[in-house]
């Protein structure tokens, strides 16, 4: 998620602005007619299959794609569908270490990468990485595109060429004028989204999410589901475990969201800006430690001023006409996601003030040729999150805990709070969250991995999905900040992963791993000879 909660001290003024959202009810249950339907949808997906045939685009030949039909609205069954796209890779069942050893076939395992908004048609690809063989051998492995992403059902609220907005401006503390700008701009947004979904915006939600979950794994022939979930798409997994406690084989949660209904999702988003004002304290440490490669400052304090002279810079002269203070602050807020990025991050930073524009331009202009998939996902993101669960309705309950957060937490708190203020004005009806919780002995349990120091899922959610999975496993990456730490490059988390998906296999309730080793520093580009490979995000 991009923004997914808040302290107790502006709860009064939360809880009066809450109890003004519209909501409806939390449909889901057994015995609902939701549920009903998910049978009823699921039960034909069993009988129909999926026919899988070539998959759009360039992809591997092994990789082949096809759609499955669920209800727009599950209480209706028989009304209006649309078609989600699937992608699937089979089992290679060659053991990576012994090719001519046949490895037994599990089954599928069908991932949702998060977002909301994000797509995870590519997921299988990611079968011929190292890490991912073994996992690859005895599984298919399974995307998809959740309602909403393109090309299943795809959401707009804006015309692609006009969502992006370039320059833009990143106040972290924000004029009246300016906010008033951006009210405009958010109940222009959510009229949009109205305007351009056709109808049936408010069934774009995270409870249809997880049922179409049980109807994918009904198409795809398994009994029981065996799942992986990134970001927010732990909180899907976690919904499919309480609603289809039955339906479950086994589920990886990687950089679990807080499941508790209280955080879902405004008081989430406001945890999260906190968490990244830690991670960004983070970075400017490692590029300190690294002044002799950078000369960016010897000290996390001269670091940031070194980027606030290049927003102050940017302010008055956009690079390329294109690249203003809010284009820098999303590409440095991608250093708070991933470590990897660090290096590039600080190497244009430091060309930019030497001088050199160019390596900033190409990470951080927009493009024209994403503008459309941007776009998509953001309208997903929106209408996900706004329709899952009250939001406050009056703009001094933003502004409150906003401005108050802002004074400790300054780096992405109001450009957080922008992002998701279209759900102060959504026009469709919401509906509460569902508490999370599986019961002993329900459901198998789950593998929940964390990064200690992850600002897009702060730790704290970890934990809480950990009480509220009965059986669960927590492994976390001590002292890492990465955001998804599955398959990735810490063997100790992998033989965590691996043991579970391959043998059922988990260490206990909680366990820990060192973490990563720190990037390496890479040495900024020149004037006149930039290092594009050394720069690449």
């Amino acid at each position: 998620m991009r923004a997914a909660a808040l302290y107790p001290a502006a709860g009064a003024l939360l809880l009066a602005g809450l109890a003004a959202a519209p909501a409806g009810g939390t449909p889901g249950a057994p015995g609902t007619a939701e549920s009903r339907g998910t049978a009823v949808a699921a039960a034909r997906a069993r009988a129909a299959g999926l026919d899988f045939g070539a998959c759009p685009g360039e992809t591997p030949a092994q990789m082949r794609c096809a759609t499955v039909s669920v209800p727009l609205d599950y209480a209706r069954p028989d009304g209006r569908h649309i078609e989600l796209t699937v992608s699937r890779m089979p089992a290679t069942r060659r053991d990576p270490a012994n090719s001519k050893r046949k490895v037994p076939r599990q089954g599928a395992l069908v991932h949702n990468p998060g977002g909301p908004g994000a797509s995870g048609l590519n997921f299988p690809m990611i079968g011929v990485v190292p890490e991912w063989k073994r996992i690859a051998s005895a599984y298919d492995l399974v995307g998809y595109a959740p309602r909403g992403v393109a090309p299943s059902a795809p959401l707009s609220c804006v015309e692609p060429g006009k969502f992006f907005k370039a320059p833009s401006l990143a106040p972290v503390h924000p004029t009246e004028a300016y906010k008033r700008e951006r009210i405009s701009r958010a109940r222009a947004y959510a009229r949009g989204c109205a305007e351009r979904s056709g109808g049936g915006l408010e069934f774009f939600n995270s409870l249809n999410n997880a049922r179409d979950l049980d109807v994918l794994r009904a198409a795809l022939g398994e009994s029981r589901l065996t799942f992986m979930g990134g970001s927010y798409g732990t909180y899907v997994g976690a919904l499919y475990a309480t609603l289809f406690p039955g339906h479950v084989r086994r589920m990886v949660l990687d950089s679990a969201v807080d499941p508790d209904p209280a955080k879902v999702w405004y008081r989430a988003n406001l945890d999260q800006s906190a968490a990244f004002e830690d991670r960004w304290a983070d970075f400017r440490a490692w590029v300190a430690r690294h002044d002799a490669v950078y000369g960016l400052g010897t000290t996390p304090a001269a670091v940031q001023r070194s980027y606030d002279t290049a927003g102050d810079r940017l302010r008055a002269h956009p690079a390329n006409g294109t690249v203003g203070p809010g284009q820098l602050q999303n590409t440095f807020l991608m250093a708070g996601y991933y470590d990897d990025f660090w290096p590039s991050r600080a190497a244009a930073l430091s060309a930019y003030l030497k001088g050199d524009a160019e390596p900033l331009v190409r990470l951080a202009a927009p493009s024209p040729e994403t503008a459309a998939e941007a776009e998509n996902a953001g309208a997903v993101y929106a209408a996900v999150e706004c329709n899952d669960a009250p939001w406050p309705t009056d703009f001094r309950v933003w502004d409150r805990d906003h401005t108050r957060l802002a004074r400790t937490a300054p780096f992405e708190t109001w450009d957080n709070a922008w992002a998701n203020l279209p759900c102060a004005y959504w026009p469709a009806p919401r509906q509460r969250p569902l508490d999370v919780r599986t019961g002993p002995g329900r459901t198998p349990p789950a593998l929940i991995l964390a990064a200690e120091r992850d600002a897009a899922t702060p730790y704290a959610g970890a934990l809480e999905m950990n009480r509220r999975l009965a059986g669960s496993t927590l492994v976390t990456e001590r002292g890492a900040g990465t955001h998804g730490i599955g398959g990735g490059p810490n063997a100790c988390v992998n033989a965590h992963l691996d043991a579970y998906l391959l043998q059922g296999r988990l260490p206990g309730r909680r366990a820990a791993c060192a973490p990563r080793p720190e990037p390496r520093p890479t040495e900024p580009a020149g004037r006149d000879t930039p290092d594009r490979d050394a720069l690449k995000g």
